[in-house]
């Protein structure tokens, strides 16, 4: 069940940081393999797309709630989009062609686990807002 676009939204983000931080542990698991090359996801770019899509109308205006019936909002019928996965360049390449750079590593998984879990708050606090909906409307009948 769909909820909102920003629902849909921030879904699809959280389920681009959990692909991204699968790449990160597997370049992280490969720092000592010869000629491994360090793996990512244009992450930035595709959150930006992905909301501009989201939050535009057809004129690519502003956001506008649309339903299908008074008592009912519709989603949107679409299947996730796998994000688009590239070698990581501009880090140096040791010797034995391996470019994985752990302080990179780790300090991306960070940044990418406190967005997670921003994305996750985020969820949270649009939850309660429904679940406060439903239980002010159980008051009035």
């Amino acid at each position: 069940m769909e909820l909102s676009k920003a629902h849909d939204f921030m879904v699809s983000a959280m389920n681009s940081r959990a692909t991204r931080q699968k790449l990160i542990s597997g370049n992280l698991s490969n720092v000592d393999t010869p000629f491994y090359k360090a793996r990512d996801i244009a992450f930035e770019k595709a959150l930006s797309n992905e909301a501009k899509k989201v939050f535009s109308n057809e004129n690519g205006n502003d956001l506008e709630l649309a339903n299908t019936n008074g008592k009912h909002l519709g989603g949107t019928g679409e299947t996730p989009k796998t994000p688009t996965i590239f070698i990581r360049d501009g880090h140096g390449t040791r010797n034995d062609g391996n470019n994985v750079d752990l302080d990179v590593e780790t300090t991306e998984m960070s940044k990418n686990s406190v967005m997670f879990k921003a994305l996750v708050s985020g969820l949270r606090k649009e939850s309660n807002i429904f679940r406060s909906v439903v239980s002010a409307s159980e008051k009035l009948n």
